[in-house]
Parts: structure tokens; sequence; C-alpha cells
């Protein structure tokens, strides 16, 4: 094998991913030339829906996935968070890269932190996750729908179309792009998605080499936490764009889960925390989501649909 093909999303903040695992391969690998498959996924071209709307953020890994399954990649460089639990047939989510600051910040041109915001303030998100934890904290605030990519929600920033807008902190940071911000806040409180601040890397099953240079660039530290959290986030049945929190850790060899959910008002919240010993990782997030199922979790994610989208009814893959 002297070539690999990569299937990375066309987006700014995918291509600064995909080049860099290209680097690293080129590196590790010298004899292997690496090339990009840019593709613009339905859910970069639909912007006027919120992203639960149309499937979720399955719609940023479908076509990369179609790709692989018709033999014009070898492999794809996601952003985990926007990977769905369920992979298809004949792919495998292989190597997880070293996970990152895993912040959600505030962003502002007027006000210096959450605290500041005036009542009634406009902050703008496309995530119920984030939508559900800002309103449990101040109820008070108006929530905005804000899709588009980082430059585009920046953009409307700028332009005074929200008071303040939140997002990943990593994505910010990888295209340098704090600088531009006059204000900006890390919300500690935030509780991350399943995944985020690491890249998971999904491959073709069959093929061994692939596999080989895959795991090159896997962190296993990295890997069981997320696994943790992915195994939680499957067994609640929560897609990627639910009202959903979880955050897998590791301090030594002990090994801490939290998770909460809710109603994307900022009502009916449910908090729930594990640890166990790091040697345990592949049952712990199974466990989480049995508690929480028992304690009334599928029922308040199924009130939390109908009331995020009460007006309009989902688009499916």
């Amino acid at each position: 094998m002297n070539k690999l093909i990569i299937a990375t999303r066309a987006s700014d903040l995918a291509l600064w991913q995909a080049y860099h695992i290209k680097e690293r391969i080129e590196t590790s690998f010298p004899n292997i030339q690496v090339e990009l498959n840019k593709i613009v996924s339905k859910g970069d071209k639909i912007l006027d829906k919120p992203l639960a709307l149309i499937g979720g953020k399955g719609h940023f890994t479908k076509e990369l996935e179609d790709e692989m399954l018709a033999g014009n990649a070898d492999f794809a460089v996601h952003s985990l968070k926007d990977v769905p639990t369920y992979i298809p047939e004949g792919l495998e989510l292989c190597a997880i890269t070293t996970r990152q600051d895993q912040s959600d910040v505030l962003l502002s041109h007027t006000y210096k932190s959450l605290d500041d915001l005036p009542q009634g303030a406009v902050v703008g998100t496309t995530s119920l996750r984030r939508r559900m934890q800002l309103l449990e904290k101040r109820p008070d605030l108006k929530v905005k729908e804000l899709r588009g990519n980082v430059n585009t929600r920046l953009r409307k920033l700028k332009e005074g179309q929200y008071d303040a807008i939140i997002l990943a902190y990593i994505g910010l940071y990888r295209l340098d792009l704090l600088k531009d911000i006059p204000y900006v806040e890390k919300l500690d409180f935030f509780i991350p998605p399943m995944g985020q601040a690491a890249l998971g890397i999904e491959i073709v099953s069959a093929n061994a080499k692939v596999r080989e240079i895959a795991m090159s660039l896997n962190d296993e530290h990295s890997f069981i936490c997320t696994k943790v959290e992915r195994d939680f986030v499957s067994a609640i049945g929560a897609g990627c764009s639910a009202p959903v929190a979880v955050n897998a850790v590791t301090n030594g060899q002990t090994l801490s889960v939290k998770a909460m959910l809710g109603y994307p008002d900022g009502t009916n919240i449910m908090h729930k925390e594990m640890n166990t010993q790091v040697d345990g990782y592949e049952t712990l997030g199974l466990e989480l989501a049995e508690y929480m199922i028992a304690e009334g979790a599928l029922e308040i994610l199924e009130k939390a649909e109908s009331i995020a989208f009460k007006d309009e009814m989902p688009e499916r893959l």
C-alpha cells in the first residue's frame, strides 16, 4: 500500500483536522502518500433548520461513510462528538486521538461573562444540550438557533444578531479565532457531549494496513473515556443532538463519569455520577444508563424532543 485516501468534510475545521492527521501519518509512514477526499455534507448544506430536525449530527458523517463503502476512501477523520453510536457494517470506529480541552465557551462583543448578560439577552446555540444547561442556570435568557460554519457564526455575533453565542473552545483554538473575540468565558459548569475535543478515525474494517495506520493515532486514555460516554448515549438511545451531556475522566486508577439530561428549557434535569476502577470501563457507561433509565430518563428524553420541536417533524436519514 503506497497511497491512503482520507474522507473529510470540506469545512475549515474539518480540513484542519484532516491535514493534521495527514501530517501525522506521513511522518510515521513516510512511504505512504496521503490524499484528501473533500465532501460537502448535507449537514453543511442545510442551514435553515435545527440540526436535530435534519437527522442530527449523523448528517456530518453519512456521506463520508458512503465514500468509504463505495471504495473511494480508506478512512475518515471525524470530530468524535459528531459520530453517531451506530456504525454501518463494513466500517469501524477504530482509533481515538488524544482529547484536548473540552470546554464550551461564551463569546460576546459586549458582555464580559454569562453573569453580565442582562435579563432577556439573546444567546445563540444549535445545541439542545447547551440550551438545557444554559437555561437551567439563566432561565431569563432568550436562546436563538445558530447555524453555519464557525466563521459564519462569528460574523453573526459581530453583526449584533446575538448578544452572545456558545461554541466549543477547541475548534476556535485550532483555527486561531479566539484573538478576534473581545470577551471569551469558559463555561466550566457545562458538561460536554460525548467525545468532544477528540478526533475519531473510522476505517474500512477489512483493510489490515489501514487498521495499522489508524491504530498508530490511538490514545488509550481517550479511547477508554470516550467509549464510556458512547456506551452511555447508545444505551439510552439518545441521538447526537439530544439534550444529553456526559463526560468520563480518569484520575490515577479511578474512572469517573457524570451525566445529565433534561428538557431543553432547563427544567426536569436529571444528574448522576458513577466511579469505578479504570479496568471496569467496559461496563461503566451501560451501568450509568441503566440507573438513569430506571429513574425515568427515557420518558424525559421523549418529552424533551416534543418540547423542542413541537411545531416541526424531524427528517430522518
